[in-house]
């Protein structure tokens, strides 16, 4: 009996425990910010107790933590790779506005924010006087304010949070590029993520300090006059379960006013948001880090390495296929041995290895043409199924008995009296012109003199369909002008490109880059790796899709016009720009490589011609015609989790 062939392991496998220990390393992260934060809120009367972790900080360091856990869940459940792609922040908006995973994000942040808010509340001394429940005039309990305000300051805070966190998609994974390795050049990948943490610290404290004074001061001042009498309401409903207190729902003729009190809501406020932010980017820092385990590729404990990278790069799901091809670009920039063992691996059941990975990585640069040619094109109809066509009735041997009404009337006669009738009873009732066909011509006249006595030229001129056109269009462009309404209808140039090049509603960019660096570095280690001779049969066609999706990209780019709303005028896309750049730089190394072989490759003079003109760089500055426009592109470069809403 021959022996059980080997399972296969999944890429996903080896994928999820890697992003799980990242996840855990964050929380950890959160948990001693939690620990320090609960330290501020003790009381320092003793050397030892306030800190001590297992005593009172301990537990307030636990109620910090679970309230920052619906965020760390959250973002488990709601990360992605790929940029949001839309024409425009409205389209964008109007597909997350009312989505169900945006109502879920602002919940749990609210949720978050009420948790802290009650632990801060419980960490403040007695002298405080922040306790929901406070009694007057011996046993008589009463609802506290200062308590409902701080707590609706700090729910607002996360409703704001929850905003922010959608607009700027901060849920999205930023994965990294593999490209050529310079002469004394260090590893990149071997970077980890705290150091770039201790970077963003400043940043973040001055971030997290200025949306909670902001916060806090718009509460202070016109918020929460709108929402007291609804919150005061809430509060007595729930405590009268617990408490006797009055049946009047009107809360107290003055607010809890003071200095005091903002102060403290402002910090309290910075404290959480201390907490979001330090989560967010540690998210985004280990998330981004590239797929390996002590230094090797997250395959390799796999019985079947090859294997299981194959299966993630054939997987549907994108985050899979993302980081399994930024395992193969890495595999075939720094691991040799891993990189010898693509092209020995030959008795596949669906074809060598290098066969598959060919395939997989030419489709994925093809699907960036297949895109440029499906712009403008009809959407293609759904396949309708073809029905069984019913039986056919049997033939009848006698006429089928008639159907008509027996009581309708006899119908008129055709003969030439009827028709004599007919002509003179037309002459009779139609002797004429009809008054509209006789004076309307008479009418149209007098108005059009009318017209040209009382109104001016210019006013004549916008009565025109030409001149309603500009009226519109002068009104547009003022509404486009204005800073915040206008930039959510305008198109740019950049995000109607990204929407058609990458795709729709995610586009990731890293995965056709690491796609056209892994094909073309593979295809050069051939030539000394490659014992079997397969690659090069292949050769010829990586060298020509790769000339003709630079030159469609290229094309496409240079020829889609502006449109009417894009004020900036900027062709600036450097999503775009990076693929092109990916494309060039692996074609230029397969000529250089492959040059010379040419002729055995049956690759003609024609097309190195083209492919040598294909991997040139053109050298362009920005092209704007206001100051502004490149700045938005170079802040959104910098400083990547802060980019406008896409």
């Amino acid at each position: 009996m021959p022996p059980a062939a080997a399972r296969r392991a999944p890429y996903k496998d080896f994928l999820q425990p890697a992003l799980q220990r990242r996840f855990a390393s964050t929380a950890g992260l959160l948990l001693t910010i939690s620990y320090v934060e609960a330290l501020t809120l003790s009381n320092w009367d003793h050397l030892l107790w306030p800190w001590f972790p297992l005593g009172l900080p301990g537990i307030r360091t636990l109620a910090i933590f679970i309230s920052i856990l619906p965020i760390i869940i959250l973002r488990i459940a709601h990360s992605h790779v790929g940029i949001r792609t839309s024409n425009s922040p409205f389209e964008t908006l109007r597909y997350h506005a009312v989505s169900f995973a945006t109502v879920e994000t602002i919940i749990t942040f609210a949720i978050s924010a009420w948790l802290f808010s009650q632990m801060y509340l419980l960490s403040t001394p007695a002298d405080a006087n922040l306790g929901w429940i406070t009694y007057y005039s011996g046993d008589r309990a009463r609802l506290n304010e200062r308590a409902l305000f701080y707590t609706v300051n700090i729910i607002i805070l996360g409703i704001v949070q929850g905003i922010l966190h959608i607009s700027l998609d901060y849920d999205r994974m930023l994965l990294g590029t593999v490209k050529p390795r310079r002469e004394g050049e260090a590893n990149a990948q071997a970077i980890g993520g705290w150091e770039k943490l201790g970077e963003w610290t400043p940043v973040l404290i001055v971030r997290a300090g200025m949306l909670s004074i902001g916060v806090a001061l718009t509460n202070y001042i016109v918020l929460y006059h709108f929402v007291r009498s609804a919150a005061w309401g809430w509060a007595l409903s729930f405590f009268r379960l617990f408490y006797n207190l009055p049946k009047s729902n009107i809360p107290p003729s003055q607010a809890p006013w003071s200095i005091w009190m903002l102060g403290r809501s402002m910090w309290a406020g910075f404290l959480l948001c201390l907490l979001w932010y330090f989560g967010d980017l540690a998210f985004k820092l280990q998330l981004g880090r590239a797929p390996l385990k002590n230094n090797q590729p997250l395959s390799a404990e796999s019985k079947d390495p090859n294997g299981s990278l194959l299966n993630g790069l054939k997987s549907k799901k994108p985050r899979i296929a993302a980081f399994a091809m930024w395992e193969l670009a890495l595999i075939a920039r720094d691991f040799d041995v891993r990189r010898r063992s693509i092209f020995e691996d030959i008795d596949r059941r669906d074809g060598p290895m290098w066969s598959q990975i060919y395939v997989t990585c030419l489709n994925t640069i093809k699907a960036l043409e297949q895109r440029i040619d499906d712009y403008g094109k009809p959407p293609t109809p759904p396949v309708a199924e073809t029905a069984a066509a019913p039986p056919k009735p049997p033939a009848r041997i006698v006429p089928p008995p008639k159907s008509d009404n027996v009581w309708a009337p006899a119908p008129p006669s055709k003969g030439l009296r009827s028709s004599i009738g007919k002509l003179v009873s037309n002459v009779a009732t139609s002797p004429g012109k009809t008054p509209a066909e006789a004076y309307l011509p008479e009418a149209k006249k007098r108005a059009l003199e009318v017209t040209e006595h009382l109104l001016t030229k210019e006013q004549r001129e916008a009565l025109t369909p030409e001149g309603a056109n500009n009226i519109v269009r002068a009104l547009s462009y003022r509404i486009l002008s204005i800073p915040t309404i206008g930039l959510l209808f305008q198109q740019p140039f950049r995000r109607r490109l990204m929407t058609v090049v990458l795709g729709r509603p995610y586009g990731e960019v890293s995965i056709y880059t690491n796609a056209a660096y892994a094909l073309s570095r593979l295809a050069i280690c051939s030539l000394t790796e490659d014992q079997y001779g397969n690659v090069q049969r292949d050769v010829p066609a990586i060298i020509r899709t790769f000339t003709v999706v630079i030159k469609k990209l290229e094309k496409f780019r240079d020829n889609l016009p502006m449109h009417w709303t894009d004020l900036q005028q900027s062709r600036e896309c450097p999503e775009v720009d990076e693929i092109l750049d990916a494309l060039k730089d692996g074609l230029s190394e397969l000529i250089t490589a492959f040059g010379q072989y040419s002729t055995d490759l049956r690759l003609t003079r024609a097309d190195m011609r083209l492919a040598r003109e294909a991997a040139e760089k053109r050298q362009t500055g920005p092209k704007t015609d206001k100051p502004g426009g490149a700045g938005g592109t170079d802040m959104a470069e910098t400083r990547p989790d802060m980019e406008q809403l896409r």
